[in-house]
């Protein structure tokens, strides 16, 4: 048993992508923790470098290209990236779980559904074959499947269904921790909420830990309880969410919350954030994010700023915050 209240522990992880075009400098130096029972939003644009994350936890970062350089990544106190191949096999699914992005992809389309799930069951508990199926169509009853529907092939299901297919794999052997990658992006908006109450209704009944990758503010405030801004690679806040949405410190997560509609005013114009996200294989010196940043100084292309606590929960890793007077204000909407 472990004894820390900390469900997943990532320290100066680094990960990079050999390329024809140069070196993808994905994930840089990045330090975060999911603690028990707790629920992480990781929040950034596409390319940020959430996703490659999640499969450094998952220890299934494709090599070639992918190599991570350094860093350490405990789940649940086992040290991932020591493992061997075989010992990881144990790990995922029973310690760490993950649902994919898009669902139409993550099943096997030669295999029934009931099969899939009753596989990742065998794998993990010792159980007949008969029991195996039997929790397998119990699994699709608690994800809203009928478990007649086991001997089904995924082509034979809505993309929803797919997806709560992939989350009833996810959890069929109760793991500790939970990493949901954009669980919704291919999904219309009304299943979209459907499945997200479902992870959420599942993570409460499993007291699962989770690390939920999104780019939707949103479902930040309703499902998360810290969250981690990430930009190019790196964390540039993090907080619980009151701290990241009622006293937000980075211009980056400013931006974010600017660039959302107001729904309480329809003639309010949006605020996008300048510009594109820098080139992976080519980081602006300094702070990445100051050629967008309305608040740059000269010293921000000089060094990549260091974190710094502004309270017992809250971090911002911003230059201007080396002066004591520097605060950033929401534009009025």
């Amino acid at each position: 048993m472990h004894t820390s209240d900390v469900m997943l522990d990532i320290r100066n992880l680094v990960v990079e992508y050999a390329t024809v075009d140069g070196v993808v400098h994905a994930v840089n130096d990045i330090s975060l923790s999911v603690k028990r029972q707790r629920c992480m939003g990781l929040v950034g644009e596409t390319g940020a470098g959430k996703t490659s994350t999640a499969l450094a936890v998952m220890n299934l970062i494709p090599t070639p290209p992918g190599v991570i350089r350094r860093g350490s990544i405990l789940v649940n106190g086992y040290n991932v990236l020591r493992m061997k191949d075989t010992e990881m096999d144990a790990v995922r699914g029973k310690e760490v779980a993950m649902i994919f992005q898009d669902p139409m992809t993550a099943l096997n389309p030669v295999l029934t559904i009931g099969s899939q799930i009753a596989e990742s069951i065998l794998l993990h508990e010792k159980v007949s074959g008969a029991e195996a199926e039997k929790r397998a169509m119990n699994m699709l009853e608690m994800v809203g499947i009928k478990g007649t529907r086991a001997n089904d092939y995924p082509h034979q299901l809505s993309g929803g269904m797919k997806q709560r297919v992939v989350i009833a794999i996810a959890l069929c052997c109760n793991p500790h921790l939970l990493i949901a990658d954009e669980p919704t992006t291919a999904l219309d908006v009304t299943i979209q909420a459907q499945v997200l109450e479902l992870i959420d209704e599942l993570r409460e009944n499993y007291k699962t830990s989770m690390l939920l990758i999104t780019h939707d503010l949103g479902i930040v405030g309703d499902m998360c309880d810290e969250v981690s801004v990430m930009y190019a690679g790196r964390i540039v806040e993090s907080g619980t969410v009151k701290d990241v949405f009622t006293d937000t410190r980075h211009p980056y997560t400013e931006g974010l919350f600017n660039s959302l509609p107001n729904i309480n005013n329809r003639a309010a114009q949006l605020t996008p954030i300048p510009g594109l996200m820098p080139d992976p294989t080519d980081l602006p010196p300094g702070c990445a994010f100051s050629p967008r940043c309305r608040y740059a100084r000269s010293k921000c292309r000089e060094r990549v700023p260091e974190a710094k606590w502004i309270g017992d929960t809250h971090m911002v890793a911003c230059i201007a915050y080396e002066d004591p007077g520097f605060r950033i204000e929401r534009s009025k909407r």
